[in-house]
């Protein structure tokens, strides 16, 4: 009888290999998301003095993903919040001056030729950063502004048949003077709708000047500033933010606070579903930051105003009474129900 050796190829050949399980890496707690972002805090409030809450809400917008627009005069220290943020959290930072003569190649970039190899190479512009400023982005033309938003929406560039993804933790600061407007192209409601958050600084209080004045004598504390944590553990605390649970009851009142904007007389255009996707993530990323692995209606109502005012439109007879958008999200705020 026939001896049969086993092929090579045969199963009884192959020796059996036990890989090791594949650990999913460690997410981080609350709590440790939590750390993370009072340092980054307290980082800033090395270069802007008595702006608490609005520094808070700057590391919320980074921590949710989302973009922020600065709406104040100049020389209240909206550069010098965009750069330390981007300094303390060790982030890549870029600053976009906008002009009317501004191109969209100039913000995201175009195709030159290599002399060298006599190839066409992308040429990255500002945008390619993890933390861009784009200053007085009202002054840049609507095309320009359309460009600009378009790749923040999409977190990346279309050049040809290529796609080009913006570097992460990617995030906009966006800034513009409402009081000057010779020159500026007004930011279209559509377009503001790309912020997560709108905010303003305003002057500082008296005792606040007086120790920004004599913390910088000696020179300015944005050049002396380190980081405080990674970009990589940036995207590690946006990964638990988005964890964080939100109740029903919390979701339908996110829900109805947007509704009621839709339904509300004084308004042309109540705030959009992007709002409400908004206002979900501001939440969560609030309750982490203050350690809770769940979000409350309370941080709901803390971030309403600032995730929903800009967009909405007001009826132009309304203006005249006074009505903005703050004022409509404190009254559907007041509301019983």
């Amino acid at each position: 009888m026939p001896i049969i050796i086993p092929s090579a190829n045969s199963p009884e050949r192959k020796p059996k290999v036990i890989l090791p399980p594949v650990e999913k890496p460690k997410m981080l707690s609350p709590e440790e998301v939590s750390a993370i972002a009072q340092q980054l805090v307290a980082g800033v409030e090395k270069v802007i003095v008595g702006k608490h809450e609005q520094v808070l809400l700057a590391v919320t917008v980074l921590l949710a993903e989302g973009h922020l627009l600065i709406e104040d005069v100049p020389g209240v220290a909206k550069t010098m919040l965009a750069r330390a943020l981007a300094q303390s959290a060790g982030c890549t930072f870029r600053r976009i001056q906008c002009t009317p003569d501004l191109e969209p190649t100039d913000v995201l970039g175009e195709p030159r030729l290599d002399p060298q190899s006599g190839r066409s190479e992308f040429h990255f512009g500002p945008l390619f950063a993890q933390l861009v400023l784009v200053d007085e982005i009202n002054r840049a033309s609507p095309r320009t502004q359309a460009a600009l938003l378009e790749a923040m929406g999409e977190a990346s560039v279309s050049e040809g048949n290529v796609t080009y993804r913006l570097q992460k933790p990617f995030m906009v600061v966006a800034t513009q003077n409402p009081i000057e407007q010779e020159g500026t192209f007004i930011l279209p409601e559509a377009q503001k709708d790309r912020f997560l958050m709108r905010t303003s600084l305003g002057y500082p209080r008296l005792e606040d000047e007086k120790e920004m004045v004599e913390r910088f004598q000696s020179g300015h504390p944005i050049e002396t500033l380190q980081p405080v944590t990674t970009p990589d553990r940036i995207l590690k605390c946006q990964e638990a933010v988005r964890e964080i649970k939100v109740p029903s009851d919390v979701n339908d009142l996110i829900l109805k606070l947007v509704r009621r904007t839709r339904e509300h007389p004084a308004l042309r255009l109540g705030a959009s579903p992007r709002g409400s996707l908004g206002l979900f993530r501001a939440a969560q990323a609030m309750a982490a930051i203050e350690g809770k692995a769940t979000a409350s209606a309370e941080d709901v109502k803390n971030l309403a105003e600032k995730v929903l005012a800009h967009r909405l439109i007001i009826k132009e007879e309304e203006k005249f009474k006074d009505v903005d958008g703050p004022s409509v999200i404190k009254e559907i705020l007041g509301q019983p129900g």
